[in-house]
């Protein structure tokens, strides 16, 4: 096979200028020879050594597990394309019909990701007032405990006992870039950090609810293991804690009963502050119902508000989007 050998200490720049040309063989390993590296190409280039060399064919490994899960060719059509990975554990769900073959699909999954080493299946919806849903071990390892990263935080948790969603990462990144420095954050309903932790780069103080004690435990830890000594966690009915604080940013994710703490987020908001709230919507008309209540609850308490942006955050359920806005309060 034709090849071009190159110096290695010129090998990745040589390497770069192949594939701008396209040239480079796809699906070869390249070969090491004492101080020169052979790459193999598709045709004849000029300005550089040509040689003739084998080249060691590589394996292709398969990108998504529905390329190696065996299932009746009848039920392959409801494999979902997508799961969640959270650290090293994958959660995925599965329609019923999928369920007597959960593992056989969740084998493939370990097979195709390496760094996955458990799998499980979503057996309940997010439920209680922890927010945590039953999972069904699939394969891998039997255990619920991780060390998940995102946005350069680290986050210790149990999928089983705490509610944390990953598809939020861009969110919660999204948050974090529109904070300023010496912000004081309230986060209303912290789980175990993601936002608290990551806002704490820049804030002077987090304070950071939750009533779940398994989330606070969790938290606690978090701050340890990021070094985020200005997060102060707070176990407890978020109720009891609004109004003690005087916040210039208010997290608010709890989409599904976030409009029944509208009241104390804003009471808990300093003039001119900023919260971001979060709920659901149907496709049809996505934040009129939540905008609505936000200027209702603030005409009772005397205060004005301002809309400062509208996000579809991700889809929830069909024709079902979880949304954001953020709203200025001015008193």
């Amino acid at each position: 096979m034709l090849a071009v050998k190159a110096p290695k200490r010129e090998a990745e720049k040589i390497r770069k200028k192949l594939i701008e040309l396209g040239v480079l063989a796809k699906g070869y390993a390249v070969r090491r020879e004492g101080e020169f590296v052979l790459f193999p190409i598709t045709e004849e280039v000029e300005d550089f050594e040509l040689v003739e060399a084998d080249f060691k064919k590589l394996e292709r490994r398969p990108r998504s597990y529905r390329e190696v899960v065996e299932v009746p060719d009848g039920v392959r059509p409801l494999l979902p394309s997508s799961f969640d990975i959270i650290g090293d554990i994958a959660i995925i769900e599965l329609p019923e019909e999928l369920m007597g073959y959960g593992n056989a699909i969740g084998e493939a999954i370990l097979e195709v990701h390496r760094h996955i080493k458990a799998v499980f299946a979503k057996g309940s919806k997010v439920e209680g007032e922890y927010r945590v849903r039953e999972l069904i071990h699939l394969a891998g390892e039997m255990r619920t405990g991780t060390l998940h990263r995102e946005n350069g935080i680290r986050l210790k948790l149990d999928v089983a006992k705490v509610y944390f969603s990953p598809r939020l990462a861009t969110e919660r990144m999204r948050v974090f870039e529109k904070a300023r420095p010496g912000e004081v954050v309230f986060d209303m309903f912290a789980g175990v950090g993601p936002y608290s932790i990551l806002l704490a780069k820049k804030a002077r103080f987090v304070f950071a609810v939750d009533l779940n004690p398994w989330a606070i435990k969790y938290l606690e830890e978090n701050i340890r293991l990021n070094r985020a000594d200005n997060v102060v966690p707070i176990l407890g009915d978020v109720r009891k804690v609004a109004g003690k604080v005087e916040a210039d940013r208010v997290i608010m994710n709890l989409p599904k009963f976030a409009d029944r703490f509208l009241r104390e987020a804003m009471l808990s908001v300093g003039d001119g502050g900023v919260i971001h709230y979060y709920g659901f919507g149907p496709e049809e008309d996505l934040y009129s119902e939540h905008e609505a209540k936000i200027k209702a609850i603030a005409r009772e308490l005397g205060f004005t508000v301002e809309i400062l942006e509208r996000r579809k955050v991700r889809p929830y359920a069909p024709r079902q989007f979880n949304i954001a806005i953020d709203f200025r309060v001015l008193k």
